[in-house]
């Protein structure tokens, strides 16, 4: 029989109150669902990106992965290891005063995810594209890996994940 692992099971309960928002509660829309066993690395990712439906200006990206040490440790039992996945939160929008702000966003975001979680902002543009606008890049990756431990703080994740949309949006 099939013993799901830490990273399918944190997947089911994180998709299942993800899609809850957007099909039962109706604030969000999702726009993008990754489910990918990565052969070159032997490497499980899954990604869902949603937008609130009252704001489409923002995206917001939640990314669970499993390397291949992480999956191998669980599966064989390896003793001294816990089983556990990498969690990243990422927010993509377009601006166009970088300076400005960039500063705003982090602000933003120190507010809202404290000074433990370090945003890291990555800009990018197409060349040739006048007037310039600049697609923004803001990601998040905690400190530790995550483990069935912490199914209970998807509901307040999430909460802080729709609070960064409305902010981000809203600046």
């Amino acid at each position: 029989m099939f013993d799901p692992t830490v990273f399918d099971n944190l997947k089911v309960a994180m998709e299942n109150q993800v899609y809850d928002l957007d099909n039962l509660d109706g604030k969000i829309h999702i726009t993008n669902r990754i489910d990918r066993m990565e052969l070159s690395v032997m490497a499980r990712v899954f990604a869902l990106q949603f937008t609130l439906v009252e704001q489409k200006g923002v995206t917001a990206e939640i990314r669970l992965e499993a390397s291949l040490k992480d999956l191998a440790a669980e599966l064989l039992e390896q003793p001294g290891e816990t089983p556990a996945c990498t969690l990243r939160l990422r927010f993509y929008r377009q601006i166009e005063d970088v300076e400005k702000q960039c500063k705003q966003i982090e602000t933003i975001i120190k507010g809202i995810w404290q000074p433990e979680l370090q945003a890291k902002q990555t800009i990018s543009f197409v060349y040739g594209q006048y007037p310039a606008s600049y697609n923004l890049t803001v990601e998040l990756k905690f400190n530790r890996k995550i483990s069935e431990d912490q199914m209970d703080d998807i509901p307040d994740l999430l909460q802080h994940v729709l609070r960064t949309l409305r902010e981000l949006g809203g600046e």
